[in-house]
C-alpha cells in the first residue's frame, strides 16, 4: 500500500526506532522536525498526537504512534518489504513484540527513575522486577537468531532497538547474547541508513 507517509520526529528521541522501521519497509516518506519545547507541544501537532510525543507518522489520513505499533503497522502496509511474520513466526513475533512494548519498557524506565519494586509489588506488575525481565529477554534474543525466529521482522526494530540502546547507555547489562543480538542488526543497510540520517541531524542542531 503506498500513499503519501509523513514523518514526525525528533532525532534524539524514540523516532530513530520508527525512522529504522521506515527505510525498512522500503517506503517514500517525508520528515517533519519538532522540537521538544516548542512544535511537539503545538498545534498542528497535537491534533495528530494529543500526547505530544514522538514518532508519529500519517499514512494516507490515518495516525499511527506508539514505537511498536508503528512498527507492526509499516510491516503490514508495506508487505514487499518481508518484515511481517509468516504463519509460523506470528506468536513469537507478536509475544516479544509486546514483551519489549510493554513489560520491557516498563522495567527498564522504572528502574532508570530509581523504582524498584516489593515482592508484592512485583506480583502485580507486568513485568515482576528488572532482573526477571531481563533473564527472559536474554533468553528469547539467545533462542535464534532473530526474534521470531531466523528471518529479520520489524519485531527486532523495536526490540533490537531496546536492546541496542540498553547496552549503549548502560540500562540493560552487556551480555554475550545481546552483543550478538545487536551485531546482526546493526549491519542491517537500512539500520545504517537510518542512523545516519539522526546523527546528522543531531550533528547540525
Amino acid at each position: 500500500m503506498a500513499g503519501i507517509l509523513t514523518f514526525y520526529t525528533n532525532p534524539m528521541s524514540r523516532g530513530q526506532i520508527a525512522r529504522w522501521a521506515i527505510e525498512e519497509s522500503g517506503a517514500s516518506y517525508e520528515t517533519v522536525l519538532l522540537d521538544y519545547a516548542t512544535t511537539m507541544k503545538q498545534e498542528p501537532f497535537l491534533s495528530i498526537n494529543p500526547m505530544g510525543k514522538v514518532p508519529a507518522i500519517v499514512h494516507n489520513g490515518q495516525v499511527v504512534t506508539e514505537c511498536a505499533a508503528i512498527c507492526a503497522y509499516l510491516a503490514e502496509a508495506f508487505p514487499d518489504a518481508g518484515l511481517a511474520p509468516t504463519p509460523a513466526e506470528r506468536a513469537d513475533y507478536y509475544r516479544w513484540l509486546f514483551f519489549g512494548a510493554g513489560p520491557l519498557e516498563q522495567a527498564i524506565t522504572n528502574r532508570a527513575m530509581g523504582f524498584a519494586p516489593t515482592d508484592d509489588q512485583g506480583r502485580m506488575a507486568g513485568y515482576g522486577n528488572y532482573d526477571l525481565a531481563v533473564d527472559v529477554l536474554e533468553k528469547a534474543v539467545a533462542a535464534s537468531p532473530y526474534i521470531a525466529g531466523d528471518r529479520f521482522t520489524a519485531a527486532d526494530v523495536y526490540v533490537g532497538s531496546q536492546v541496542i540502546w540498553g547496552v549503549q547507555f548502560g540500562t540493560l547489562p552487556k551480555r554475550a547474547a545481546f552483543e550478538a543480538y545487536i551485531a546482526r542488526l546493526v549491519s542491517r543497510d537500512a539500520y545504517v541508513r537510518a542512523k545516519g540520517i539522526d546523527l546528522a541531524l543531531i550533528a547540525e542542531a
